[in-house]
């Protein structure tokens, strides 16, 4: 402070720019002084003016040299110093104090900052640099300063920074920070960057901000956390709102499922402070985000099946039930839930099934139903009821049916112990409440909305109105209480939920002229000149009439089509007529009403339109119009052409159902030919296998012949006893060999015996058990007869195995004979000269030891051939069994070869009666052409795919033949 004295002394009496001066000399000392002190004490100077200066020429030294904010961002960014760092305090403290004031001065000196400061880009761009660093005194400030010139000109700044190097994400490092209040300032600057801009907002959702809000808000406790959650939550909203592609990716990564935790409120008498209301609030409204009846309809089913998957919606209806919720959760919990059900099946179930935790009982809807028709209730929360039940009620003529149920004589209670929507409906829509009056009639209208089942259903509602007096239907008392000239919030319920009622339904038009007194009512009605207030009524009323004229089958002779018109004609006029109809959609809350589904009004006086009514209007207002200007026989051609078309849509549908009956009888047939051909290709591998083994056991046998006739040729060849006793024992251990080669491929032979025979009892079990053959299919008898066949060729093979075991077991022993005979000749045969008798004598004792023993190997041999032998005859009598067997199962085949001729020619018979089919459709689609009937090509396209997949199937079928 000394030296700020120093600098402005002598100038205290002088004009007040003086202190733009002496922010000019502090700013020149700091950025080209070379001694630390004058630095300092610059800085300091800076820093104590920046808290009393005067905004106005702070303003004015701004626009005077921005360049000083340059040099101290250079400063602060090529410098080390700690007192640099405080340039950054002394910037926020201006622009603080700039803030300040411009709420209180004439003039924005804010924006006008904000406008100097980001005139030149680079002062963004580095500002955006500082930022990374870690110092506290850098990084805080510069949050700060950079949400202020968001708040005072985002648009600018926002697409600064969009263009700016990785300036989005240098930003998105902020809420890693682990010092708390840069998070936290982070949030909110980030808050002020996403707001409104699309492009920007992507950027931050991919660059993992999900994520990381998610963490933070769990981290900070959910819904008992503070105003960091609410901050949070805040900019969740900013990125999903309106963005359809955010949405798709926070549905996609599995981020609903974390919000579930959020709505468990635990303990009801835990209390509910202030700032947990808050954020239970915004909560819901972000849930709301992502099913709004604004989005994409594919993306908001998709996150209202992820949140009853996830047990969302469970969550939601349990706050909706439970005690001691505070009135605006409520309320907000009511619309959240209301928009979750709207327009997907399942949830609209589940919502149907959950019930109050009541003594006994009772269904959610009926409890909500009683709180809409409760005038001491709040109007708000009766707005949110009322805006549940059209939820529930949209695109569900499941519901609708079980509403309008309710107020039939066959469901109502007799004992009155239980209150049904219905009831309340009725009880509301005559009650001396207008409220619930309006409340209660668009609530029965929504249970008829495009239902024509339903509207002819409702006619059946029957009225007890005194005691002895008989019943009136409902329709009749709406009529009655319509001109006995109510408020005109309670004939305006009235007359959209008859207008709603009569529109497409014949049946109820002819039952509403049916009245005598309801068509003068009308007409009196519009033809009287009133005030502004009843010209709505009157809108409504030629509404009314215009829809029992445009509907109306003729079949009341007093009140055809032609003579209502000649009666608006002689007492309305027809110009009058459309004027007042006019009047619906030119009135200011009828505009109101068509923006939104819900029923948001600021109070019950505003409450006069429906959303859902709007639309009828804006669709039946230019065909009633057009339909009082047509003459008798424009309406006789147009019915004429009506019926016609009617005709011929009757006889289309009554063939595409055929045709659809059809195609499911060849799509089975199609499945029966894929089977058929699975497993035509597992027993061609079966077979390609055992070929195969059969090709080896043939070269096995090849080789043992070629090696016989190799010993044989040598055995003929030697000419010593050296070499005939060397040979007789090479030629006992290959016959060994062979032995041990056709043991173990007689085993071989034996398991597959045995595995067959077990498949022809399986076969024989399968064929003789009760009911079987009854209910056999062509699969299965193409199954058995290729089995069969199978069969047949394996025990074919078994046989040539066993015959060609047989031959070689013979050639074997005619083998061992002759060398027992030429053993013997060699002992006889003479010695060779030149050898003395003791050699002789040795090498006779050798000779006979090695034909003992040859001996006895001969008898094993023997022994072993026997056995051999007496396993073939068991094989033998096998096989006998088998043939018999097989016998059995070719006649089985051949019954079930003539069955699956017979559903060939059924379904050969099938394909002639879809080509006489497709040529009459064809000829009846000419003829609708010649009437001027539209005619979509798509049927001839899928006409033509069928044929060729028929034909397609009938080649398959003859290739599967020839196989």
């Amino acid at each position: 402070m000394n030296f700020l004295r120093g600098v402005m002394g002598g100038q205290s009496a002088g004009p007040q720019h003086t202190e733009a001066e002496t922010i000019q000399k502090l700013c020149d000392r700091v950025s080209s002084s070379t001694l630390l002190d004058d630095r300092r004490n610059a800085v300091r100077a800076l820093k104590s003016l920046s808290k009393v200066s005067n905004t106005l020429s702070l303003i004015k030294f701004v626009k005077l040299d921005v360049s000083y904010f340059n040099k101290m961002f250079l400063l602060c960014r090529n410098t080390a110093w700690k007192w640099v760092y405080k340039l950054w305090t002394i910037l926020s403290m201006f622009y603080k104090q700039i803030e300040e004031n411009s709420t209180r001065q004439s003039e924005d000196f804010g924006s006008q900052f904000t406008e100097i400061f980001i005139k030149q880009q680079e002062n963004v761009t580095l500002l955006l640099s500082l930022l990374e660093e870690f110092d506290f005194h850098v990084r805080w400030p510069g949050v700060k300063l950079l949400t202020s010139l968001l708040k005072q000109l985002g648009p600018q700044v926002q697409q600064i920074i969009l263009v700016s190097p990785m300036g989005v994400s240098r930003l998105m490092d902020l809420l890693a920070d682990s010092r708390e209040v840069i998070r936290n300032d982070g949030v909110l600057l980030l808050q002020a960057l996403t707001r409104s801009n699309g492009a920007i907002q992507k950027i931050v959702a991919f660059e993992n901000a999900f994520e990381r809000l998610l963490d933070i808000i769990t981290e900070e406790g959910n819904s008992d956390g503070g105003i960091v959650v609410e901050d949070c939550l805040i900019l969740l909203q900013n990125l999903l709102k309106n963005n359809n592609s955010n949405q798709n990716f926070f549905k996609e990564g599995s981020y609903i499922q974390r919000m579930k935790p959020w709505f468990d409120v635990g303990d009801e008498n835990s209390g509910w402070s202030a700032q947990k209301v808050t954020n239970l609030h915004v909560m819901l409204q972000l849930v709301r985000v992502l099913v709004s009846p604004t989005n994409p309809p594919g993306a908001t089913s998709s996150c209202q099946k992820a949140m009853f998957q996830c047990g969302l919606l469970q969550q939601l209806c349990t706050i909706l039930m439970a005690t001691g919720v505070p009135a605006d959760i409520l309320t907000e919990t009511i619309n959240t839930v209301s928009e979750v059900i709207r327009g997907y099946q399942v949830n609209q179930d589940y919502f149907a099934s959950v019930n109050a935790p009541s003594n006994p009982p009772r269904p959610a809807i009926v409890v909500l139903l009683m709180s809409m028709v409760n005038e001491r209730q709040p109007f708000v929360l009766r707005c949110a009821v009322l805006y549940c039940f059209q939820c529930f009620l949209y695109k569900n003529q499941k519901g609708q049916g079980e509403i309008v149920s309710t107020l039939l004589p066959s469901t109502i209670d007799a004992t009155g112990n239980s209150v049904s929507a219905g009831q309340l409906l009725c009880g509301g829509l005559f009650s001396t409440d207008s409220l619930s009056n309006w409340c209660a009639a668009v609530a029965l209208a929504h249970a008829l909305q495009e239902n024509a089942t339903q509207k002819e259903q409702l006619l059946r509602v029957q009225l007890a109105t005194s005691i002895g007096n008989p019943p009136v239907s409902l329709l009749q008392q709406c009529t009655n209480i319509l001109s006995q000239g109510s408020k005109i919030q309670t004939r305006v319920g009235l007359l959209m939920l008859l207008c709603t009622w009569l529109s497409n339904c014949p049946i109820a038009v002819t039952h509403f002229l049916h009245n005598s007194a309801n068509v003068p009512f009308l007409t009196g009605q519009i033809a009287e000149n009133l005030g502004e207030e009843e010209q709505l009524v009157q809108g409504l009323c030629a509404l009314l009439l215009g829809i029992s004229i445009y509907f109306n089958d003729n079949s009341l002779e007093s009140y055809m089509k032609e003579k209502l018109k000649q009666l608006i004609e002689k007492r309305i006029g027809k110009e009058n007529f459309i004027e007042k109809l006019g009047f619906i959609s030119k009135h200011e809350l009828y505009s109101r009403a068509s923006q939104k589904p819900q029923p948001n009004f600021p109070s019950p006086e505003y409450m006069i339109f429906d959303h859902e009514f709007t639309k009828l209007v804006k669709e039946l207002e230019g065909v009633i119009t057009k339909a009082i200007y047509k003459s008798s026989e424009e309406d006789k051609k147009e019915e004429e052409v009506k019926k016609t078309l009617e005709q011929h849509d009757s006889i289309v549908t009554h063939y595409k159902n055929m045709i659809r009956e059809q195609d499911l009888q060849l799509e089975e047939l199609k499945q029966q030919i894929s089977t058929l051909k699975c497993q035509n290709e597992q027993l061609q591998t079966a077979v390609t296998q055992q070929v195969s083994q059969i090709q080896q056991h043939k070269d096995q046998y090849n080789l043992l012949k070629v090696q016989l006739g190799k010993d044989n040729q040598h055995q003929g060849s030697y000419s010593d006893k050296t070499q005939v006793n060397g040979i007789q024992s090479e030629e006992v251990g290959r016959l060994r060999e062979e032995l041990e080669e056709l043991k173990s491929n007689q085993e071989l032979l034996q398991s597959q015996l045995a595995e067959k025979n077990s498949l022809i009892e399986n076969l024989k079990s399968s064929q003789t058990s009760p009911g079987t053959n009854e209910q056999s299919s062509a699969t299965a008898s193409a199954r058995d007869s290729e089995q069969i066949a199978e069969l047949k060729q394996e025990l074919a093979t078994l046989k040539s195995q066993l015959n060609s075991q047989s031959m070689e077991i013979t050639k074997l022993q005619t083998e061992k004979q002759e060398l027992l005979q030429k053993t013997e000749t060699f002992a006889k045969s003479v010695p060779v000269p030149g050898e003395s008798e003791a050699g002789m004598a040795t090498k006779t004792t050798d000779v006979e030891g090695r034909l003992s023993a040859l001996l006895q190997e001969t008898k094993e041999l023997k022994n072993e051939i026997k056995a051999l032998s007496e396993e073939r005859t068991a094989i033998k009598e096998q096989l006998d069994a088998s043939n018999s067997t097989i016998a059995i199962l070719q006649n089985e085949k051949n019954k079930l070869e003539m069955d699956v001729t017979d559903s060939k020619k059924e379904q050969d018979d099938l394909l002639v009666l879809l080509a006489d089919q497709d040529q009459k459709i064809f000829s009846l689609k000419n003829k609708l052409k010649e009437l001027g009937h539209p005619v979509e090509e798509e049927d001839e396209l899928e006409s033509g795919d069928q044929d060729d997949e028929e034909d397609e199937d009938e080649d398959d079928g003859k290739d599967q033949g020839h196989i």
